[in-house]
């Protein structure tokens, strides 16, 4: 039908549009974000990648659902600025016939959204907790960042590398603080590298280098020179990454029903089922009242919006509080807002019929 295939073409092209646009300013502010971390020495520069994708991966059940909401209420908009619905409600289309092009249109979507929240995302941060306990429970010398003041996990040295060679284990110009004994001192060389022993001990080597040591306030100071200085890396434990509600297999949510786990539950069901909501309320919502301006719908729809997904949230936090029943959360703000999709409907049908005059 051309009616469908019209809609249809019009939703996929606007999408793409709105979903590039959305997911560029997430990744944006998140890239900002992560590369804040590697200036400071609080991630290594070359996670910071990693932890991008593992965010994405988070962030697109979300992302697809606001962009199918989007989509349909800026393409129906467009359809009434342009008296495009008057004559297809005057040729005999009921509003209820743009229920079908939009379920088309969303229903492998909303899949794709339900997979995500229930079984992608939440791998996703389960395999971000486990990369980021492996970056913790690496070595010092691992986690050096050529250009930046880093600190050792004991706090006790704290260590600047000017430059490292990209074939080999080679630094140079390699400044090194550190406090024993309640002495302070600083070690400097033109050159360093790591070494590993036969029995497997790894050593840090400075070589050409000039040590300082003392005491705050204290004018004898120790100077001592050498040509090659060895110091052992303590290897640390692997650590087990930490594990919360965010980052179980939705199964496990649902085989250890704490309250902290159901009210998890209550997120993961809560975005496809919003998601479904939202898209067919942007059909009543796109209605335009030309006396009213042409960007009252669309605040409204914003605010609809906001709304739904704060409810969701207090939901979920009163799942977690005990104050709210699993099998009542679960399903009360979908309700309410389903009662509202209703009542919307049936108050634009009764306009159109009266601009109609029937």
């Amino acid at each position: 039908m051309i009616f469908h295939r019209a809609l249809l073409r019009e939703f996929a092209s606007l999408a793409g549009a709105v979903f590039m646009t959305l997911f560029a300013i997430a990744l944006t502010t998140q890239l900002i974000r992560l590369l804040g971390k590697a200036a400071g020495g609080s991630i290594p520069t070359d996670a910071v990648l990693a932890f991008l994708g593992f965010f994405a991966l988070g962030a697109l059940p979300v992302l697809l659902s606001l962009t199918m909401f989007i989509s349909v209420l800026l393409t129906l908009t467009r359809g009434w600025r342009d008296s495009e619905m008057v004559i297809w409600f005057a040729s005999g289309l009921p509003l209820t016939a743009w229920l079908k092009p939009v379920m088309l249109f969303a229903l492998p979507q909303i899949a794709v959204i339900a997979a995500l929240s229930l079984f992608i995302s939440p791998w996703a941060a389960q395999m971000g907790a486990q990369y980021s306990t492996k970056l913790e429970s690496r070595d010092d010398v691992s986690r050096v960042t050529p250009g930046v003041f880093g600190e050792t996990a004991n706090k006790e040295r704290v260590f600047f590398v000017e430059s490292a060679s990209g074939e080999s284990n080679q630094v140079q110009n390699v400044f090194v603080s550190s406090v024993q004994q309640g002495k302070g001192g600083v070690s400097m060389s033109r050159s360093g590298r790591t070494e590993t022993a036969p029995n497997g001990d790894r050593f840090i080597v400075l070589e050409q280098g000039r040590r300082y040591e003392g005491s705050p306030g204290d004018e004898l100071y120790r100077v001592t020179e050498f040509d090659r200085y060895a110091a052992r890396i303590e290897t640390r434990e692997n650590i087990e990454p930490e594990r919360n509600q965010k980052n179980l297999p939705t199964w496990s949510l649902i085989t250890r029903p704490t309250k902290e786990n159901l009210a998890e539950l209550v997120w993961r069901v809560g975005i496809p089922v919003s998601a479904l909501v939202l898209v067919l309320l942007a059909i009543p919502m796109s209605f335009v009242n030309p006396r009213a301006g042409r960007s009252a719908n669309l605040l409204f729809a914003l605010l609809t919006y906001m709304v739904y997904s704060n409810l969701l949230s207090v939901s979920q936090a009163r799942v977690a509080q005990g104050r709210l029943d699993f099998g009542l959360g679960v399903w009360l703000v979908h309700a309410g807002m389903v009662a509202l999709l209703v009542v919307l409907f049936a108050q634009r049908m009764q306009l159109i019929r009266l601009r109609l005059g029937k």
